[in-house]
């Protein structure tokens, strides 16, 4: 290799390295800033999570730090749109904890193509619908009825959860349809999930009841939002009557909500901060 070729090597090296500095910067600050949030503000929102979500409520200790890591990551990587109501700290608490407690076994958990929620504080008129909205989402963001919103983990045992209804339609909207922050775990597992949901979504269409609220029957994207719902919130009797499906959605989540650790298999997703100084309805639905 002649000299000037060295040269020409090096000038790419250091090039390509001096290119790769500004993300490595900002990586950097961004972990320092979570891991002193996480200092900050784990005694509080470990509180408030334990009083207002069940399922983080229901993990162990260390099920819950990983929880509460990919909580303040969501919600440093999320703006909130505070629309005719007051700004509470509960709210993109509560509403990071239910995109998290969906994407719990996934190693990509963020929703990356949905930068803003937008909350409200009750049901709302949208486009040229007739009813109103709890909470859709669409391509500007998420929206929320903050009154439903909150109601509906207040009851966590009916199957109603406007949360995971829409953080269910997200997570397929941006796995099937703009596939930014795609997981390919999921992606490729919603396959399999598909052989056995389908068959019984096509026979709630013919009117066949099952424990799935009869909304699921309006298309295959509600059906899947419902399966969510009722997985979180209804999770022994789905176990009990409809098992086949049930352990679809575990295999698809990587997640059993009735085991204590909940992870079938531990992902490499979590954000790596330091232990716990406490003591302790847009886009298709996939195939």
């Amino acid at each position: 290799m002649t000299i000037d070729a060295v040269h020409m090597v090096l000038y790419l090296v250091v090039g390509a390295v001096l290119l790769g500095l500004p993300a490595y910067g900002a990586a950097f600050f961004r972990r320092r800033r979570l891991r002193q949030l996480f200092a900050d503000k784990h005694r509080d929102y470990d509180d408030l999570l334990g009083r207002y979500n069940p399922y983080y409520k229901s993990l162990s200790i260390a099920g819950r730090d990983r929880f509460l890591q990919r909580v303040l990551d969501f919600m440093e990587a999320k703006k909130f749109d505070y629309i005719d109501v007051a700004p509470q700290e509960i709210m993109p608490l509560l509403i990071s904890a239910t995109a998290v407690q969906l994407t719990f076994g996934l190693e990509h958990y963020l929703l990356d193509h949905f930068r803003t929620f937008h909350i409200l504080q009750d049901r709302y008129r949208y486009g040229l619908y007739n009813q109103p909205f709890e909470g859709h989402v669409a391509e500007d963001g998420i929206y929320f009825s903050w009154n439903h919103f909150f109601r509906e983990y207040a009851d966590y045992s009916d199957g109603q959860n406007v949360g995971l209804h829409e953080m269910a339609h997200a997570l397929t909207y941006v796995n099937f349809t703009v596939q930014e922050g795609r997981d390919s775990t999921f992606h490729d597992h919603f396959i399999e999930f598909s052989a056995v949901a389908r068959p019984i979504f096509q026979r709630m269409q013919t009117g066949e009841t099952t424990l799935l609220d009869p909304y699921a029957a309006t298309n295959y994207q509600e059906f899947w939002a419902v399966c969510v719902e009722t997985f979180f919130e209804r999770s022994n009797s789905m176990k009990k009557q409809m098992p086949e499906l049930y352990s679809a959605l575990c295999i698809l989540l990587n997640q059993d909500p009735l085991t204590a650790d909940k992870l079938l298999t531990v992902e490499t997703g979590a954000v790596s901060l330091p232990p716990s100084p406490a003591p302790a309805n847009l886009g298709p639905a996939g195939p």
